[in-house]
């Protein structure tokens, strides 16, 4: 072990950019880690996700368009596109202390609409990460149509 310590100076004075890209990587991670931990919203599997409906009848809001809603969601989601969120209608304050779940096609319009919610005070904001993809991967159940 402390050859290794010995040897790891000429190592990294000899490989400059191997050096530097371990550096990029390791500050990427952390910064990635620091955003996950302080975005205030918890993201869940899809299995996550039905245990959080089935224990606490969450509240679930699809921010896809009303063509992708209608091709296929999650039984009992209720269809909001993302220019309509507005955490502070008086439909959405009723429910400001209960779970509410978002998600949408890929994971990534949802991911704004959970960070508008915790902006608005709600304290149990979850998020479907990779979306209705990773739903239909994980073979759980699609109703098609409107809601």
């Amino acid at each position: 072990m402390s050859d290794i310590l010995h040897r790891l100076p000429d190592f990294l004075g000899n490989h400059f950019y191997l050096t530097l890209a371990f550096i990029g990587v390791l500050v990427a991670l952390a910064v990635t880690e620091a955003q996950r931990f302080t975005r205030g919203y918890t993201a869940l599997t899809p299995a996550g996700l039905t245990q959080l409906i089935n224990r606490e009848d969450a509240l679930l809001i699809d921010v896809s368009s009303q063509a992708d809603f209608e091709k296929g969601h999650i039984p009992g989601a209720k269809a909001v596109a993302l220019s309509q969120l507005d955490p502070e209608s008086k439909d959405l304050a009723k429910v400001k202390e209960l779970p509410v779940a978002v998600v949408c096609r890929n994971g990534q319009p949802s991911s704004q609409a959970a960070q508008k919610l915790r902006k608005a005070g709600f304290t149990k904001v979850f998020w479907l990460e990779g979306g209705m993809g990773a739903w239909s991967e994980a073979q759980m159940p699609q109703a098609k149509g409107r809601a």
